[in-house]
């Protein structure tokens, strides 16, 4: 047999095992091609169901737990949150589920749900309750709210009780007359003193009624059971600064003052504490607070009402600490209500070295340590149209 025959056939037959290995090697390399996009397609797939699955549950568990008008009776506590809500919501059965409720209400940005006693019928779904919740009007509720809001005096109390219960202005005001009343008062509540009995100060409990919304079940509700209701509230924030209070060398009656001071002077919770150090700062220093909002006060002018008068400025009253003889003292007691901002800001202010501030008409308050420094800011406010008054 020739030789170079006998090569060439071998080669040929050498190509056509490659070729059929390479074939072979593609046919693999196609089928495993095959299979995993069968896999990356069942796991879309399974995807795609999870998600309308998850979607389709979400629709359900929004929707009311029952077909009848049944009514259920629960309460919000004062300062509940989503959490806690969905948590008696559920408890009652008149939601299907505390997490579609609380994806609704972060998906939603519903907050400030309203305390109350409610009662609510299970054909409601969670839309309608969320709502409802957080204007804390409901379609069918049993008591009522009434709100009280910070850096409000005592008169706006008054007004407030008498304007949503059965009870007038002045069943309020011969209240705080009721020495007894008082004493019983001071006796139950570690934050009250015989400070509140000076015979100065124009109405004892002058910002220790802490202003929030409250829930009564009558409108011939006492005005006693208001002031205990709002005194609790007083209680529960104060108690969080109970020790910090004691260890500050000064008087829960200075603390509440000062943060009454603070709450009227500062527009925005950021200025509290830089505004208490101001104050803090002038009290160390043995100078007047000079504050306008203890003057407005001590006269019983409204601010806004009309801007103040020399002589009053200038008329020892021991709430006026613009006038004479104030140097290094605070007002004889609370100008209005205050906020847990203010009380923190009086209990923990800034360290600063500043001795003045002034706001202009937008609330933004400008701090500044020495006397030229505060009058060349006033200056500027009034060139740029910002000067308030």
């Amino acid at each position: 047999m020739d030789y170079k025959t006998n090569k060439s056939k071998e080669e040929i037959m050498a190509k056509a095992r490659r070729a059929k290995g390479k074939h072979e090697e593609e046919k693999t390399e196609k089928a495993k091609g095959k299979k995993f996009g069968k896999i990356i397609l069942i796991l879309l797939l399974i995807i795609i169901m999870t998600v309308l699955g998850i979607f389709l549950w979400y629709n359900i568990a929004l929707g009311e737990t029952g077909k009848t008008n049944e009514q259920v009776t629960f309460e919000i506590p004062m300062g509940s949150g989503a959490d806690s809500i969905a948590t008696i919501l559920k408890e009652n059965n008149v939601i299907k589920s505390k997490i579609a409720f609380k994806v609704y209400v972060k998906l939603n940005s519903i907050s400030n749900f309203q305390a109350g006693k409610y009662t609510v019928t299970k054909d409601m779904d969670v839309p309608e309750l969320a709502e409802a919740l957080q204007k804390g009007i409901m379609f069918k509720t049993t008591g009522f709210n009434i709100t009280f809001v910070e850096g409000k005096t005592f008169p706006y109390i008054a007004k407030t009780i008498a304007e949503n219960t059965d009870n007038e202005e002045q069943e309020v005001y011969d209240l705080l007359k009721d020495t007894n009343y008082l004493n019983s008062l001071i006796d139950e509540y570690w934050f009250l003193t015989d400070d509140i009995k000076n015979k100065d100060i124009y109405y004892p409990l002058e910002g220790y009624l802490f202003p929030d919304t409250y829930s009564f079940d009558e409108r011939n509700v006492s005005v006693k059971k208001i002031f205990k209701a709002m005194l609790d509230q007083t209680e529960k924030v104060l108690s969080k600064y109970k020790t910090d209070i004691q260890t500050s060398g000064h008087s829960v009656h200075q603390i509440i003052t000062l943060a009454s001071l603070i709450e009227n002077e500062a527009m925005h919770d950021e200025d509290r504490k830089d505004v208490s150090s101001v104050f803090y700062n002038r009290l160390n220093a043995k100078m007047s607070l000079g504050s306008d909002v203890t003057t407005y006060y001590a006269f019983r002018i409204e601010m806004g009402e009309r801007d103040l008068y020399k002589g009053e400025i200038n008329t020892y009253n021991p709430y006026n600490t613009r006038g004479p003889n104030m140097e290094g003292k605070l007002p004889c007691g609370p100008i209005s209500t205050v906020g847990k901002a203010s009380i923190e800001a009086a209990i923990k202010p800034n360290t600063t070295e500043y001795l003045f501030f002034v706001a202009d008409k937008n609330g933004k308050v400008y701090f500044t340590k020495t006397n030229e420094e505060h009058e060349e800011k006033v200056n500027e406010l009034k060139a740029n149209n910002l000067w308030l008054f």
